[in-house]
């Protein structure tokens, strides 16, 4: 039940800005801590034992703290705290934004789809925007709600904010950059192991709403994709609405040319693949929560 009304009252109130203008998301304050831990641990000889020890010291604090929470009598608190930790009404709105703005213009495009993606946006073309919308909608489907979601099923509170604390983590010093290679080696593969059931069952459900006959081309593409996990979701989409989806792109100047996932489908893209691609989001979370009210009837 707590997982099924913190699914309802996040797809109803989202991220009200009158409430996080006033006070800090959670997930701010996570950032906060971990960039706190980068500034204080990482500057000596031993960079990735203390990135060990300090995922390992964030999991296990947060672990304690969702622990806590779930001892408070009733389930209020708990399923207040999945709402805020579960992203889906905003990953929507931010998706459905670019295609809203594309439709005003190339350069309302090219600046909302700058907001969601880290890729350089100045030189997209209609196609690249949208594609970059999509992209995102994919990979934040299995990120900000069905891992989110899963880890919940599994473990209760604990599990869901190890989950957040370590995604934050991987998004913050993750990265292989000279300063974070070592010192977020750990979080990057936690991350990577905590995101390897949630993304292929995100692909799973992708799949079943778009109602392709055939999965194989998914596991087909899905290794094409630079990351391990996040290939799964952004395979599943792009056969889903037959488009292609990856490909190359620019990051702080430097091309990229990364092979395309379904390189046969569609690759000339507008703002109404955007809006079906948002579509597909709200069929996959309406499906999960089909799937979790089942769970709990049998359970």
């Amino acid at each position: 039940m707590t997982l099924i009304l913190g699914m309802l009252l996040d797809a109803i109130l989202g991220e009200p800005k009158w409430l996080w203008s006033r006070f800090p998301h959670p997930a701010v304050l996570m950032g906060r801590l971990i960039g706190w831990c980068d500034q204080t641990f990482n500057h000596d000889d031993r960079k990735g034992l203390m990135g060990f020890i300090t995922i390992a010291a964030l999991c296990i604090g947060v672990g304690l703290l969702g622990w806590i929470i779930q001892l408070a009598p009733g389930y209020v608190l708990d399923v207040i705290v999945v709402a805020i930790l579960l992203a889906q009404k905003s990953l929507v709105e931010h998706v459905q934004a670019v295609g809203d703005a594309l439709r005003l213009s190339l350069g309302d495009g090219r600046r909302s789809v700058a907001m969601i993606v880290g890729r350089d946006t100045k030189e997209m073309d209609q196609s690249a925007v949208a594609r970059s919308a999509i992209e995102s909608a994919a990979e934040n489907l299995s990120d900000g709600v069905i891992a989110p979601i899963f880890w919940f099923a599994v473990a209760g509170l604990p599990g869901l904010l190890i989950y957040k604390i370590t995604n934050t983590a991987d998004s913050m010093i993750g990265y292989r950059t000279p300063r974070h290679a070592e010192f977020g080696w750990a979080s990057a593969r936690l991350d990577d192991l905590l995101n390897l059931i949630p993304a292929r069952l995100t692909a799973l459900l992708i799949w079943t709403v778009t109602a392709r006959p055939n999965p194989k081309p998914i596991f087909k593409d899905a290794p094409l994709h630079r990351s391990p996990n996040a290939g799964w979701p952004e395979a599943a989409m792009a056969h889903g609405l037959d488009i292609a989806l990856s490909g190359p792109r620019s990051y702080d100047g430097e091309a990229r040319n990364y092979p395309f996932v379904n390189g046969t489908g569609e690759r000339v893209l507008n703002a109404d693949h955007i809006d079906h691609a948002v579509a597909v989001l709200w069929k996959t979370w309406a499906l999960t929560l089909g799937v979790a009210f089942v769970a709990m009837i049998l359970i």
